[in-house]
């Protein structure tokens, strides 16, 4: 891939514990152009975590596909990209900035080397200079709610390095409430040459046309409004394209995706975990159906795959 390549595209954005392979497929066939993993600590990979390799699986239908890590080492992140790298098929390699969470930041990992221009600009520059893939980055409005220095970050990344880069319209202090501000996109996109990806309460295709052309930002990344909802991404096509507004999903096609998405989860991960991981899944593609409080509550006493798919026979 080169930087090019992120513009005019349709982004599924990285979450942790949602964007795994089985998410990732459904929301491809729904449309989505380029996906990422679930971030990844570097530091994890260098002292070989065995949570990290299920974090890892690809295969060729699921590209082009960037691999997200975490961490504030250049040097470490950098070699455990290359050693990633030799072993797996990503197309990218992106680095998050924009973590929220007190565990990450607290580490001075994520959103908190907004904090530390200088240092997020050395761990570009190091992975630039040593992968052989593009190196873009997810950044934050900022970290302290108010603050906007983005685009002075975004500006250091770009001549650090950076292919790309998502900018998630918050702050940290924000985590995920109020309204984003889609301004600082826009300032973004004029402080730097290279592709910008806006982010942030983009929910349909009228809000992903609107962030285009309020804020210039050559794509667009949908990541919360796609848990429990992977059509998003085709009801976005079908407005940007030529301003269809299509029906939501019915009953019978979120029961279909949700059966296929969890057969494919206990392959993956095993009948524990997958159904574990899937509960969050039934929740969110059966909110708003008839019935869906029930189902939910009982979705947490599901213990074996013969009941989790005929609880999923039921929906609709």
């Amino acid at each position: 891939m080169t930087s090019t390549d992120f513009i005019g595209k349709l982004l599924l954005g990285p979450m942790a514990g949602v964007t795994d392979l089985p998410f990732r497929l459904l929301c491809r066939e729904c449309g989505a152009d380029i996906v990422t993993t679930e971030m990844i600590s570097a530091k994890g990979l260098y002292y070989g975590s065995k949570n990290t390799p299920p974090l890892l699986a690809t295969e060729e239908g699921d590209r082009p596909v960037g691999v997200q890590l975490f961490g504030r080492e250049p040097e470490l992140m950098a070699s455990e990209a290359e050693k990633l790298l030799e072993r797996y098929t990503f197309d990218f390699v992106d680095i998050n900035m924009g973590c929220p969470m007190p565990k990450i930041v607290n580490n001075g990992e994520g959103s908190a080397l907004l904090k530390e221009p200088e240092l997020a600009a050395e761990v570009v520059r190091v992975m630039a200079e040593k992968l052989k893939v593009p190196v873009t980055v997810k950044i934050r409005a900022g970290f302290a709610r108010g603050e906007r220095t983005a685009p002075e970050v975004a500006k250091r990344l770009e001549q650090a390095g950076a292919a790309a880069i998502a900018v998630h319209a918050r702050t940290r202090e924000d985590y995920y409430q109020g309204e984003a501000d889609w301004s600082v996109i826009r300032e973004v996109k004029q402080s730097v040459q290279i592709p910008v990806i806006g982010n942030g309460d983009v929910r349909c295709g009228r809000d992903a046309a609107r962030m285009l052309e309020e804020t210039g930002c050559d794509s667009v990344m949908i990541a919360r409004a796609a848990q429990g909802n992977p059509w998003i991404f085709r009801e976005v096509k079908a407005f940007l394209r030529d301003g269809t507004v299509l029906l939501p999903a019915t009953p019978e096609e979120r029961r279909d995706f949700l059966k296929r998405q969890s057969l494919r989860m206990l392959e993956e991960k095993g009948e524990y975990i997958g159904i574990r991981e899937m509960r969050k899944h039934v929740a969110w593609y059966t909110q708003g159906l008839p019935g869906s409080a029930a189902l939910r509550r009982e979705v947490n006493q599901v213990t074996t795959k013969e009941a989790l798919m005929e609880l999923i026979d039921r929906i609709g």
